[in-house]
């Protein structure tokens, strides 16, 4: 085992959220910078609530999650309210101290010399975590690279609480042993102008380096396992449906088209309850559209469903797609993006502001609405769905400039100066 590329020792490298598991943004992004931490020399270990890792690697705190029935139950009494009863303080500061034992532990038993707090440190959902992580830093004086995907304050949802001076001193905490990270310049800017946090932009990234591999034996039945016929497009809608993926674009666009296509949607409604996906699926109906959901045969992994159908990854399905829709309103930066452009897919893109101020800048060739689908939107799909030169010349240029700024070796470039500033803090 050859040690850090820095010193020359083997290092351990914590990482901490409420869940690291399933394919959701945050635990997708652990996966690459794991990647990063293990090429320069470090040994990874996983702290949270919820973890599909490697057990010898993983520390289980079951309080960590942002759905334990207790952390559920803090949640809902500290937000939508502005005062909170005596006892609730005292149940935050129980969870608070069981959570930072369990953190003291995981340190101790996998000698860890640098944490990640990852999205726990930005979104109140496990309140006492947060807190909990602040302190312990403070107390150890343990150096941290603190990955903030999003911001509570972008959440209409946090900002009526009970619950200020937490948010205020552990969401993001501003004390010297953390180096801060966000994935996009106005998370920078905010955080720089709210609390004087100076911050490194690392965005998300795929390995652009190493083309995906073409579609194997098991995968190669998709279309016949989903029912399209020869001369059906496949549209793929790569996202959960919840409000801000903006699904309705997609569904109205495959209406215009008026072309034969169905609208496949990869994920579940997820965390978010069901109203929207309801919503979805009457509109839909509504609009004539062949509009399939198929969570259930989606998963990180292959595998089998309990009637016996195959499990297909998301990559699986990928190479299949004519077009990828990404209407979304909202993004912290866009993984399906990327993984449109690794796929060398064209793709829809509903101008969101992350999309708009760092992302198109650099040139990238998309198919774009402006908060709602237009004819000429519609023209340009037909037109790249018909015109193979067309859609050839738009995905390769998409991948080399995606390999140039989102490439695995710009996460490391990046991240590698972090990791020295925290070597060298834990030599002081």
């Amino acid at each position: 085992m050859t040690g850090c590329r820095f010193c020359g020792k083997r290092h351990n490298v914590g990482f901490i959220s409420t869940r690291i598991a399933g394919t959701d943004g945050v635990s997708l992004e652990i996966t690459k910078w794991a990647k990063v931490f293990e090429n320069v020399g470090f040994n990874c270990f996983y702290f949270a609530g919820e973890l599909d890792t490697p057990p010898e690697v993983s520390y289980l705190s079951k309080e960590a999650h942002f759905k334990h029935p207790e952390i559920e139950k803090l949640y809902r009494s500290c937000f939508g309210v502005r005062t909170r009863k005596r006892a609730l303080t005292q149940k935050l500061q129980e969870y608070k101290q069981l959570l930072k034992t369990d953190l003291y532990k995981f340190i101790k038993k996998y000698n860890i010399d640098i944490l990640v707090p990852q999205n726990s440190l930005t979104i109140p959902l496990n309140l006492p975590l947060g807190v909990a992580i602040t302190e312990l830093i403070s107390e150890l004086g343990i150096p941290a690279i603190a990955h903030h995907h999003d911001f509570f304050w972008e959440r209409q949802e946090f900002l009526v609480n009970s619950v200020w001076e937490y948010l205020n001193m552990a969401f993001p905490p501003h004390i010297p042993f953390i180096e801060h990270v966000v994935i996009n310049s106005s998370g920078d800017n905010q955080l720089s102008l709210r609390t004087g946090i100076s911050a490194t932009v690392i965005p998300n990234v795929m390995d652009f380096e190493n083309a995906p591999d073409p579609p194997d034996e098991y995968s190669s039945d998709v279309r016949q396992m989903l029912g399209l016929e020869d001369d059906e497009l496949l549209i793929l809608q790569p996202t959960r449906v919840v409000k801000r993926k903006g699904i309705e674009h997609a569904i109205e666009l495959v209406k215009r088209l008026k072309m034969k296509a169905r609208l496949v949607i990869s994920h579940a409604s997820g965390d978010e309850g069901y109203d929207y996906e309801k919503r979805v699926k009457e509109y839909s109906k509504m609009m004539g559209v062949n509009t399939l959901f198929v969570s259930e045969i989606i998963a990180e992994k292959r595998g089998e469903t309990a009637d016996g159908r195959k499990i297909y990854t998301l990559y699986d399905i990928y190479p299949f797609a004519d077009l990828v829709t990404y209407p979304s309103n909202i993004e912290g930066f866009g993984n399906a993006f990327l993984e449109a452009i690794y796929f060398k897919k064209p793709i829809l893109v509903n101008t969101y502001s992350i999309y708009r101020t760092d992302i198109k800048p650099k040139g990238f060739q998309t198919i774009e609405i402006d908060g709602y689908v237009t004819d000429k939107a519609v023209r340009q799909t037909r037109q790249v769905l018909a015109d193979e030169k067309l859609r050839e010349d738009m995905v390769i240029k998409n991948y080399k400039l995606a390999k140039k700024y989102y490439s695995f070796s710009v996460l490391q470039q990046k991240l590698s100066g972090l990791i020295l500033d925290c070597l060298q803090c834990n030599n002081q």
